[in-house]
Formats: C-alpha cells, structure tokens, sequence
C-alpha cells in the first residue's frame, strides 16, 4: 500500500514587545528576506542578499537610502545605497557579496558587496545614507529615526525588534518574514522563519499586503509548511531465487517446479503480470510456463485453460502472464506459476545448462 508522509511544522508566534519597533510602519517598506550564505558549499545562491517589500499602499521613492549590515554584536555599519522607487506591493532585491557555489540570482535592484554572517548579524533599512552607530543594545536602533526596518538574527546578535531575534540562517535558509513579506507585528522572533531562500525583485509577481505594511498589534500570525510525499507502491516476489530441474537425459521431460509469484500493486487502474527469459547456455532449451489467475485476475490468452507457453527470449516482447484492472489486495495477488519444458529436451552435448527468467509487474 502506499504510504503518506504528512509533515505539520508548527511555529509559535508571540507578542512580547520587550524592544521598540522600528519604524518600518511609517513607509510600509520591509526587509522581507535576508539570505547569507551566498556562494557557500550547499548554497542556493552564489550571492548573498537583502529582499524588500512595500508592504503599503503607495510607492516609496528609495534615492539615498541605504541597507546596511552590522556583524552579530557590531556597532559599525555598512552601508549599501539604494536608489530608483519601490511600488505598492513590490519587492526590491539587494545583492550582495558573492562566492563559488549556488545558482544566480534574478537581476538585482540594487548591488553591494557586504558579506553577512549566517550565525547572526543585523540588517536595517534606513532612509539615508550616514553609517548607523547604534546597535549594542536590543532597542537601541529601533530609536532612531532614519531606521525605517531592522532585523536582527541569531542568537548572538545585540539589537533587534521585539521579543528576540530571528533564527540564525545556513547555506540553503534565509530569514523569511512571513506572509510573503506582508506580516509586521514588530517582532523579529514571531515575524521571520528561516526557510528556502527565494529571491525576489521589482520583477517579480506583486505582493497583495491588503494595502497595510503590519500586522495589527492585537493579533499574529504563522506560517506552517505542509507537504506530502505519495510513494507509489509497485512490488514482485518470488517464491524462490532459483530452480532447478536435477538431472535429465535428452528425450526427457522434467516435470514442472512451482515458481509462486507474489505482485502489489496500488495503481487504480490495476496492472499486468509479464515474462521474459534470456537463452539457455550453452543450447537453448524450451522453457515454457503455465499459471492461473488469482481472484478478480485475468490469465493471458496464451496460458487459458491451463496451457503452458513458451517463454519468450529478450528482445522479443514479454508473455502477459495475466492482468487486473483493480489494485492488488492489501496482502498483495498470488500468481502461482509453474516453470516447466514444452516438449522433450532436445539431443545437446552433456554439461550445465543455465538461463534467466524475469518476471515483470507493469501498473496500468
């Protein structure tokens, strides 16, 4: 049968405002996306970048402002200028410094050559171009005017909005704010996941934010991932590895060893049962099968009523054995098969005669 993997990860949000928010609100525009791992081993980008969205209902001229990045503990910030608009619902990609590894990034808004940290640094917004010095504290940057967004991540870093940080990130994760970039409850902890990194930019498919840059303070929201892996289950079995007829002298006809054949199958549409066997060395001898269908089964029109077949040899097209146009039961469908010769073995040269018979299962 098949089998379903249903992954629920749940993530908790909270309110605790222990730090000022920053004033993201006022303009709308956030940083919705930080990836650092750019051109590290495993990593999904040869760049690192910052991502932004107008999560408001008017553009935002962005000429002389800056994103600028301050290590985990850091005061001393890099500036990286901005320029150009950013629209009601559009994102704004910043790309940043480069490595080896990982794919390109779409054609970026705005470039700089920062590197940040993926165990934890700060990145803000500010609707200037002057170097922050703030930052030691959590808070601290959150009082500035100019600092229109922050986000700090990691365990380690010093300042950031709200309860805590956001996660720190690796090579295949960013922080990701959620709601794709639209929820802002001033809370780096509740607001950001690291999740697979996305890079978007103003050419990218517009954000509906409902017209507001924020959550409202008297509510939260969470994003849960949800996916399913349908495996579909297409299984043979043999009731032995081997068969083997002993001894016997030209003339002779064996008799016949039970092969049991065992399918499951959970195709709807059912499945059909085939054979094939490769020539006997050193001479080839006639190989033949016989079976009879299991309950709801057709046998092949080959081997109805109770005939033995030839089994063909590889390249020529399989035996159909039988077929089913329902799935197997839950225990699976015994076939049970019987491998014997057609006819008397011919006159060969004495020795060890050896072949291979493949049993094929085939959904529908």
């Amino acid at each position: 049968m098949s089998r379903l993997r249903l992954l629920l990860p749940l993530l908790a949000a909270c309110l605790l405002l222990a730090a000022p928010a920053a004033h993201g609100a006022g303009s709308g525009v956030v940083v919705s996306q930080v990836y650092a791992g750019g051109g590290n081993s495993g990593a999904t980008y040869t760049n690192d970048f910052v991502e932004l969205l107008n999560a408001g209902s008017a553009s935002v001229d962005l000429s002389g402002w800056t994103i600028q990045y301050a290590t985990a503990a850091g005061t001393s910030w890099q500036p990286t200028p901005l320029s150009g608009s950013i629209g009601p619902g559009q994102y704004y990609l910043v790309q940043l410094a480069s490595g080896a590894a990982g794919g390109a990034l779409p054609p970026a808004d705005a470039t700089g050559t920062t590197n940040l940290s993926t165990s934890g640094g700060k990145v803000a917004l500010v609707s200037g171009s002057a170097a922050l010095t703030c930052g030691a504290t959590a808070g601290s940057c959150s009082s500035v005017a100019a600092v229109e967004d922050l986000v700090g991540y990691g365990s380690a870093a010093s300042d950031y909005e709200g309860s805590g940080p956001a996660p720190a990130l690796t090579s295949s994760t960013a922080a990701v704010r959620a709601g794709g970039g639209c929820t802002d409850t001033g809370s780096n902890a509740a607001d950001f996941t690291a999740g697979t990194p996305s890079a978007r930019s103003s050419s990218s498919p517009a954000a509906s934010c409902g017209g507001s840059g924020s959550t409202p303070s008297s509510g939260a929201s969470a994003d849960a991932g949800v996916d399913v892996d349908i495996q579909p289950v297409l299984s043979i079995a043999l009731e032995r590895p081997s068969v083997s007829f002993g001894s016997a002298v030209a003339g002779d006809t064996p008799p016949p060893i039970s092969e049991r054949v065992t399918v499951v199958s959970n195709d709807a549409a059912g499945y059909m049962l085939t054979v094939h066997r490769s020539a006997f060395t050193p001479a080839d001898l006639p190989l033949g099968v016989a079976s009879s269908a299991p309950g709801g089964a057709e046998i092949g029109a080959a081997l109805a009523g109770g005939a033995r077949a030839a089994i063909p040899i590889a390249p020529a097209a399989d035996l159909t054995i039988g077929t089913s146009s329902a799935p197997s039961a839950a225990g699976g469908d015994e076939w049970p098969t019987t491998l014997g010769f057609t006819g008397p073995l011919p006159v060969v040269p004495a020795g060890h005669y050896t072949a291979t018979v493949t049993y094929t299962l085939i959904g529908r």
